[in-house]
């Protein structure tokens, strides 16, 4: 959990950043995540020491060798500061840039990294202040991490924001990741920002099949291919990179890509298991740098637009802009290439995708429910990623079939988070002790757990304030939702209800509402009324020129 204390020590160190001189939010965050790497390999390398001198075995996999003893955490913090800041810009950072071999992914990220702590007195603060902070608890460590990102202000810019961690985690927990020999999952976020997802299905799958990590032959799907991650963002590469190391994923597929570009015979087709995605949503792309085929998953021709020129009001030419397509479109037809057959998705969409006239909109909606297996709309409130972006969203639930299965769509209007739909986003549930996005969810109610017989989460006192323990509580229970009314928070729709509605996705196409039947006066009455009215004023104001 993520106490006040702790947020006041990152708020701390960050202003420490801010006045050191590095003003820039995606550099302060490089430079803190950088440092919190390097503590934490002393961390593993430590443990790694005890366990070897426990067991009376040699140290499995050191991080520091001898002549790098010097480089651990523990042995430069409480050095001179000039001596500290010597050794830390020119010895340990150029160490982690490498710390998995030279020609990792790990390492062509860091290539172009920089340490840009400025000052020796800079530096001795943040790592005094860094080592305060108590990080043994691996929820802390996200819990951390997680607040540090909500504080990135540029965040918003081309449609890239930050998911709450609440919503990821109930995205997670209703596609339950497993981790079981060759079943196990290959998870993919195409999109990846920080790698939030992922580090979310990490934490699900280590609290959920900590037994199943111990196999080897599970360990080592784990730590190399079972997550993935794209973005065409070096920042957020590298940052990612790390926040999965951190959070002890070994070698994590982090890589460079834009997703949506046609790359060719390298194009991802067929690969994954599981794809959790918050894709960018704002704006357009070029039919000229488009993969055909997702071009074509949408209705249309991939033909490259002819270089044209089109003459303005002074005189000038200029190249006529070609045709483009909405990104969020492109990239529900890239995860259904992406997918496996039987492969299933999680992804945030704005609403618009749920009941755009355009051919593509249709197209695309079409594909889903036809042609896959479309399971649930989580239709999400309004709010959800204020401050970033005030546009409705909700998040599409399918399985990549190839042959259709889509039978009954189930549909949820989420009122309520947790939190206030306002730019401060406020915890709601006072009693609790509510601190954090990852506390939103109230995981007894969600399993059944603080219920009586019979009840849903939707039957208590908190529901109004949080829906998410009801989402997933109906969700692991779904044999339930049969029968459940449109007036109802959630209910199915029949297939044939969806292609009746020009497959329209929008719970607001099938929810029923109830309204009551107010009485009003006949209008005769009414008059009367303003008659007597009238009256009452017509002697109150004769009476008062009376008394002049």
């Amino acid at each position: 959990m993520l106490t006040g204390k702790l947020k006041n020590q990152v708020d701390e160190i960050w202003e420490a950043f801010w006045t050191g001189g590095i003003t820039n939010p995606i550099s302060v965050i490089e430079q803190f995540t950088y440092l919190l790497f390097i503590r934490r390999l002393d961390e593993i390398h430590t443990a790694r020491v005890k366990n070897a001198l426990v067991m009376e075995t040699e140290i499995e996999k050191p991080i520091f060798g001898t002549e790098q003893d010097s480089y651990r955490w523990s042995k430069f913090k409480n050095q001179d500061p000039q001596v500290m800041f010597e050794l830390v810009r020119d010895k340990v950072f150029p160490f982690i840039k490498t710390i998995n071999g030279e020609d990792t992914t790990f390492a062509k990220h860091m290539r172009d990294a920089i340490f840009m702590v400025p000052t020796a007195g800079l530096l001795d603060r943040v790592v005094t202040m860094i080592d305060k902070i108590d990080m043994d608890d691996r929820d802390t460590k996200g819990d951390l991490y997680e607040y540090m990102l909500s504080k990135l202000q540029s965040s918003g810019t081309n449609g890239q924001f930050r998911t709450p961690r609440h919503i990821i985690q109930m995205m997670v927990q209703m596609t339950a990741p497993k981790l079981d020999g060759d079943k196990s999952d290959v998870i993919c976020d195409p999109a990846s920002g920080t790698c939030g997802f992922l580090m979310a299905a990490e934490e699900y799958v280590r609290n959920t099949q900590g037994g199943a990590l111990m196999r080897p032959e599970n360990s080592k799907h784990f730590h190399n291919q079972m997550f993935n991650a794209y973005d065409f963002d070096q920042h957020m590469l590298r940052i990612g990179a790390m926040n999965l190391m951190l959070h002890g994923v070994e070698h994590p597929v982090v890589e460079y890509r834009d997703s949506l570009s046609d790359q060719g015979e390298q194009n991802i087709k067929d690969k994954f298991t599981l794809i959790l995605a918050n894709p960018p949503f704002k704006g357009s792309v070029s039919y000229d740098d488009l993969a055909p085929d997702l071009l074509t998953a949408l209705g249309k021709t991939p033909k490259k637009a002819a270089a044209k020129t089109e003459t303005d009001e002074d005189g000038n030419k200029k190249k006529k802009k070609g045709p483009s397509e909405k990104t969020e479109l492109l990239f529900l037809a890239l995860i259904l290439r992406m997918l496996q057959p039987g492969g299933r998705a999680a992804v945030v969409v704005p609403d618009g995708v749920l009941f755009g006239s355009t051919k593509s909109h249709k197209e695309i909606r079409k594909t889903l429910v036809e042609e896959h297996k479309l399971e649930a709309v989580v239709s999400l409130p309004s709010g959800v990623f204020k401050p970033y972006a005030g546009v409705s969203t909700a998040i599409l639930f399918f399985t990549k079939t190839n042959d259709g299965g889509t039978d009954n769509v189930w549909f949820y209007d989420m009122q309520a988070d947790g939190f206030s739909l306002d730019e401060k986003r406020t915890p709601l549930i006072k009693e609790q002790a509510l601190t954090t996005e990852a506390d939103a969810i109230d995981y007894k109610a969600a399993e059944g757990e603080s219920l009586e017989k019979g009840q849903a989460p939707s039957e208590l006192e908190n529901h109004k304030l949080n829906n998410i323990p009801d989402v997933l509580f109906r969700w692991q229970h779904m044999q339930n939702e049969t029968g459940r009314e449109r007036t109802d928070q959630s209910f199915f729709v029949p297939l044939s209800d969806i292609q009746s509605n020009d497959y329209d996705l929008s719970i607001n196409r099938y929810k029923e509402m109830i309204y009551e039947e107010v009485e009003y006066e006949s209008p005769r009455v009414i008059l009367e009324r303003i008659k007597v009215l009238q009256a009452e004023m017509d002697k109150g104001i004769s009476d008062l020129e009376a008394m002049l």
